[in-house]
């Protein structure tokens, strides 16, 4: 480990000088692509150099522990260093894995109505505004691009960007199935229905990190369906992409303007085409190392919304929280950072084994 260090170190030195040169900062792509990564790697090699002064401390009060008139205050010093040192060997450890590189995107999130009928397009309804209040609460930006509404005030689908600081790093293990129990107000039984509904987060790419033939895609445009009055009703201002080689399909009808639907439209296709290219490397990567976390499969049970007991489990993690209300208000952060420390726990021992 250590090894790896000292040449992580050495890199940051180099790249500390890199960005300084004239001659770099005159080729602006350059010379961001090295301030990215001397950024990437101050956070470790800053933990690195103060795990090696503590270690060097710790070796000067030993050598002191062999003067009689030092020995007392050199042995408190010399203990106090060694306590230290375990804690900063698991800080670096953790900061060696790898991150995501997706991290700092943002995200589109795709909600689907499952089994259930109307009550699980009613629930997807309540995710959509679960996750819109949770962004508020982090001052970033939702927009809708797609949305099918049911005439109750579900969802079968709707597709939302969410804008921000690390909105991926947050929401990237939402994706799943979203189980919930509950009463609906239709049953005069009182009996409980179980319905389920789909979320997808996927990280927004730009126009560099996929590239699309446009001979590969067929536009058509047609009127929206959706809410919106007289006039998103008389223009035909609604756009669908279908990408041949693939046949995926996008549709987007939110906006006034064809441009912007058609320019929101390629967003939802290139992050699509971009989740295709990475399920390809995640599925290499865990046939090697497996996590428990995971944060991709459409088809996995993830989370459970349970009504009568006020309980919300999430079951790759086995947690429950019994405080449905401010959840679905959006107090999603302490499931949300134990999820990022179980994966966070699982790639570590998956690095040592």
């Amino acid at each position: 480990m250590f090894e790896k260090l000292e040449a992580i170190e050495k890199r940051y030195e180099e790249l500390t000088k890199e960005i300084a040169d004239p001659e770099l900062i005159s080729n602006q792509t350059e010379w961001q692509k090295a301030m990215k990564e001397h950024a990437s790697l101050e956070e470790l090699v800053q933990k690195f150099r103060e795990y090696k002064k503590v270690k060097k401390e710790m070796e000067e009060a030993e050598e002191l522990m062999t003067d009689p008139e030092m020995k007392e205050l050199a042995e408190a010093e010399y203990y106090d260093k060694k306590e230290q040192l375990p804690k900063l060997e698991e800080e670096l450890k953790f900061l060696l894995i790898p991150k995501d590189p997706d991290d700092d995107k943002n995200i589109i999130c795709e909600i689907r109505a499952g089994a259930g009928g109307e009550e699980a397009a009613l629930f997807a309804g309540t995710l959509f505004r679960m996750y819109s209040m949770y962004a508020e609460k982090k001052h970033w930006k939702v927009e809708v691009l797609n949305e099918n509404e049911t005439g109750l005030g579900g969802y079968k689908e709707i597709s939302f960007m969410i804008t921000g600081k690390g909105v991926y790093s947050r929401l990237k293990f939402e994706s799943g199935v979203h189980r919930v129990q509950r009463v609906p107000d239709t049953e005069s039984s009182g009996r409980i229905h179980t319905s389920t509904v789909t979320v997808a987060v996927l990280p927004v790419v730009e126009d560099v990190e996929i590239e699309i033939n446009q001979s590969d895609i067929k536009m058509e445009v047609f009127r929206s369906s959706g809410a919106g009055g007289q006039h998103i009703n008389k223009t035909s201002s609604a756009v669908r992409l279908i990408h041949i080689p693939t046949g995926i399909t996008v549709e987007c009808q939110t906006e006034r303007s064809q441009f912007q639907n058609r320019d929101n439209a390629m967003k939802m296709l290139r992050t699509k085409l971009y989740e295709i290219e990475k399920a390809k490397q995640d599925s290499t990567i865990a046939n090697a190392r497996k996590s428990q976390v995971g944060s991709g499969d459409r088809s996995e049970k993830i989370r459970t919304y349970n009504y009568p007991q006020g309980r919300i489990t999430d079951h790759r993690i086995g947690m429950s929280i019994y405080q449905m209300e401010n959840f679905l208000n959006g107090d999603l952060d302490e499931m949300i950072d134990n999820l990022i420390a179980a994966d966070r726990a699982e790639k570590l021992k998956g690095d040592e084994e």
